[in-house]
């Protein structure tokens, strides 16, 4: 799909109503101004949820969830911006715009990779009904024809026919899509084709919007590859798609918990027995981005693994990649199943009450988990196998920044294991209160005959000025460039994501700024503000949605929705003159300083026109 216009999503937003949309999802409650509910994100009794029928704005207070019409579909039905922006478009009658030279290139180009996905699927689902080896095969599994028919398993055909996807695609020779597509296997030598899947039973995979993305295919007898993947392809990532996500998503959100399991006939057979929240990864290691995934859709991700060597390393790779996603109030878990058995073989053998008992049970969070394998690695009965777990467990600890809470509390464990205390485990990690050494303390600090240094040291390095009998001792600080203080321009964010109106007061004195950094970013949104200035804030926000930095606006705007939203207009028109003028003092100071020093230097060299002598007593009076 091109890219959506700006002006198109703008006049989406005024059109809808974020109550009337979220009311489709869920129930809401008048509470004052607002509405409420249990939030949809995350298990709760009481409700933190509130909508905003003023600002088009919902947020949840107890696991942070916030954004507006298009970011609730976006989240709740878990699709991407485009098809979020055409399911509100849909609802409110509008017609979402066509580019006619993307349109017409399509017409030339004819089917896309997705088309023919669905054509193979189609052939491969109709093969399976004459093929009575697959249907034995899936019938001593214990597959049932409606669990099948839920999960559009098919036949690719063997034999002596290596083209059978000829039968439908009668361009097999020559059509770009089909290696593209990762159907069909084009020897570089002979450049001779041939089908990739063959005598195999085929699982589909779906992206968030059920269309086929790929296969999985699995040999009925011996041979190897046991299960063969389609690769790679421009609609088919491995390491983002979960197998059985679209059949499990109204599961998940009902139990508020996800499982996940390593193959294909244990996400069939879980559903078949009751257990329609598993998803499985596609042959590689739980990613950080499927991790980002599975948190989103739940508040509780337990991993499910064989009890074997395999299944250890898997869940050990699983865990490294969670780390970094991890947050305080998400719980992720770890289930080993008995040796002889896996997800599949043990929910047949001792059907769902008992499975769900097991993982009630046995599954190990992953602290514990984590702590365990660690443990395992030393002797804690010695001072150096305890020194040794502290040194390999820090690496681990730090990947854990969205959940400090967790992170201290694993510390604490971990100080306990290491027999020390919490204080000892912050002066091994260089943050205790140990006397620092000669040659760190800073220069700035160091004076002849100056008291030990501490915390009066590190004021005086941040001033430069000396205190008490000292006073009158200066000690000069280099001169640095200077820019806008962050804490000025994270105000003026606020306050043009709050009323992008305000940006059309008064001249464009950001254009000046350095463009780099956050500078830059608060720039960008001003601009961009003062040239729509009838863009109300939920849209410019939104226009930020496919960028890198939509995540850091996004809390911005959350926070001047707290923070002004009992400012009247002329409260905000006086707060963002304030604001502004700070800023520009701040970008006046360091051009001020520098043109004083040359002022300075010519007048000891040479001297000063009057109108620079001028120039230079006005300094004087402004320094």
């Amino acid at each position: 799909m091109a890219r959506i216009p700006e002006s198109f999503v703008q006049d989406l937003l005024d059109r809808v109503d974020i109550v009337d949309v979220i009311e489709r999802y869920l129930p809401l409650k008048k509470a004052g101004q607002n509405y409420s509910a249990c939030c949809p994100f995350h298990k709760e009794k009481s409700p933190s949820f509130t909508v905003s029928p003023t600002k088009q704005f919902y947020h949840c207070f107890g696991c942070g969830a916030h954004g507006s019409a298009v970011g609730f579909v976006m989240e709740y039905q878990g699709v991407n911006f485009p098809e979020a922006v055409r399911i509100l478009a849909e609802g409110a009658g509008m017609q979402m715009p066509v580019d006619d030279a993307a349109q017409a290139a399509e017409v030339r180009e004819g089917p896309s990779l997705l088309d023919v996905l669905k054509q193979a699927s189609d052939f491969y689902r109709a093969q399976l009904k004459v093929a009575p080896v697959a249907i034995a095969y899936l019938k001593g599994r214990g597959v049932t024809g409606r669990t099948a028919a839920r999960f559009g398993i098919g036949y690719a055909p063997g034999g002596d026919d290596w083209q059978v996807l000829r039968q439908i695609f009668p361009d097999y020779d020559w059509s770009k899509l089909l290696p593209e597509a990762g159907l069909v296997v084009e020897k570089e030598e002979t450049k001779r084709r041939y089908d990739r899947f063959r005598d195999r039973v085929l699982f589909p995979i779906l992206n968030q919007r059920n269309h086929v993305i790929g296969f999985g295919g699995r040999i009925m007898g011996a041979g190897e590859p046991k299960y063969l993947n389609s690769p790679e392809t421009p609609v088919f990532e491995k390491g983002r798609e979960l197998y059985g996500l679209p059949q499990a998503r109204a599961a998940i959100r009902e139990r508020g918990r996800v499982l996940v399991v390593e193959g294909y006939m244990d996400v069939v057979m879980l559903h078949q027995h009751g257990v329609e929240y598993a998803v499985a990864t596609l042959g590689t290691a739980c990613t950080p981005e499927h991790v980002k995934k599975l948190l989103k859709l739940a508040d509780e991700v337990v991993f499910c693994f064989d009890g074997d060597a395999a299944g250890r390393r898997a869940a050990w790779r699983g865990l490294e990649n969670s780390l970094p996603e991890v947050s305080d109030g998400k719980e992720l878990r770890f289930l080993f199943l008995p040796a002889e058995h896996d997800p599949d073989s043990y929910v047949q053998a001792f059907g769902r009450e008992r499975f769900e008992t097991l993982l009630a049970q046995d599954a190990l969070p992953l602290s514990q988990y984590l702590l365990r394998e660690l443990s395992a690695q030393v002797d804690l009965t010695k001072e150096e196998g305890r020194a040794r777990l502290l040194h390999i467990a820090k690496p681990y600890l730090q990947r854990m920044a969205h959940a400090p809470a967790l992170q201290m509390l694993l510390k604490k464990r971990l100080a306990e294991l290491c027999q020390l205390s919490l204080d000892d485990l912050a002066v091994i990690d260089g943050q205790g209160r140990s006397e620092p050494r000669e040659d760190q303390v800073p220069q700035v600090a160091r004076r002849e005959g100056s008291a030990r240094p501490g915390w009066g040291g590190r004021e005086r390095e941040r001033t430069g000025r000396r205190f008490g009998r000292d006073a009158e001792k200066e000690v000069p600080l280099t001169p640095q460039k200077r820019r806008p203080r962050q804490d000025v321009l994270q105000s003026l964010l606020q306050l043009v994501l709050f009323a992008p109106k305000l940006a059309s007061d008064g001249e464009p004195f950001w254009l000046q700024w350095p463009q780099d950094g956050f500078a830059k970013l608060v720039s960008d949104v001003l601009t961009r503000a003062r040239q729509q200035p009838e863009m109300t804030g939920v849209a410019l926000l939104e226009s930020w949605r496919e960028h890198d930095e939509f995540s850091v606006l996004s809390r911005s705007f959350q926070l001047a929705c707290s923070l002004f939203a009992r400012f009247d207009t002329e409260d905000l028109a006086t707060e963002y003159a304030d604001t502004c003028r700070a800023a520009g003092r701040n970008l006046e100071r360091p051009v001020a300083a520098g043109r004083y020093a040359e002022l300075e230097y010519r007048a000891a060299n040479g001297g000063l026109t009057d109108a620079e002598k001028a120039e230079y007593l006005a300094l004087i009076a402004r320094k």
